[in-house]
């Protein structure tokens, strides 16, 4: 069983033009994850005839109320219309907007009654936005050290809003270096996000770099991955912690079974 792998061009090659870096995935055989669209040159993007796995699906807006929620679905429409351009199999989004190194905003210490109803019904509010455009939304977990406050941030959190909206139209983003710094225990939270899964995220712990460069077995991951029939894609979100080549071929080792 292979995986669709993939990396994200922005943490790699970080002194070249995005268009050269997606362009290199592409000869590597791998897709492309990108983040904000905000700066690209979409049509130079669109001549690499790249396979683009995932992308930012917003810019702001929240999940948990009727202003945050209408900010959200005006920008997801937003993300839809480059995501279209570029054929980008699937449009990302968190708990709400993250500011400057990833921040949320706002950050939320305690829940408030309601709460998780309220971001049930904009998830499937998005969800019929991506029914009527053919497109999918992931939604990403996160972690408490990098993005404190983040209103369902955690896998358990991400898990419980997907699998109660349960359309085909929203999946998770399973980010398995936000797991690890925040729950651990990552095999037993891919059995139970299985059924829900549309792309596994890896990055090795501490650094957010490849595997092999921390504490996380991925090679042990892949292969629980492949038993479990998951048959999705795998993306490296990732930094190089020398050569963003050897990095990739690091990566592509890890999780060819």
């Amino acid at each position: 069983m292979a995986f669709q792998l993939s990396a994200c061009a922005e943490m790699l090659w970080r002194d070249r033009p995005l268009a050269w870096r997606v362009s290199r995935l592409k000869e590597m055989g791998l897709g492309v994850g990108l983040w904000n669209w905000p700066g690209w040159d979409i049509p130079a993007l669109e001549k690499t005839g790249a396979t683009f796995t995932i992308m930012n699906g917003y810019l702001q807006g929240r999940l948990t109320d009727e202003e945050g929620c209408a900010m959200l679905l005006a920008s997801a429409r937003e993300a839809v219309e480059v995501g279209k351009r570029l054929g980008v199999q699937r449009l990302n989004l968190h708990g709400t907007g993250l500011g400057p190194q990833g921040i949320p905003i706002p950050q939320i210490g305690a829940f408030a009654p309601g709460m998780e109803i309220r971001a049930r019904d904009t998830l499937h509010r998005l969800c019929d936005l991506a029914e009527a455009e053919g497109v999918t939304f992931t939604l990403e977990n996160l972690n408490p050290i990098d993005h404190p406050g983040c209103p369902f941030g955690s896998t358990a959190a991400v898990l419980g809003l997907v699998s109660a909206v349960n359309r085909p139209q929203l999946r998770i983003n399973l980010d398995l270096y936000h797991t690890q710094i925040g729950e651990g225990d990552l095999i037993r939270w891919c059995r139970a996000c299985l059924p829900w899964i549309g792309e596994v995220q890896v990055a090795d712990n501490p650094g957010r770099c490849e595997p092999g460069t921390g504490e996380i077995n991925y090679r042990g991951i892949a292969l629980t991955l492949t038993e479990m029939g998951y048959e999705g894609p795998v993306g490296l979100e990732a930094f190089a912690r020398g050569d963003p080549e050897t990095a990739l071929e690091t990566f592509r080792c890890t999780f060819t079974v």
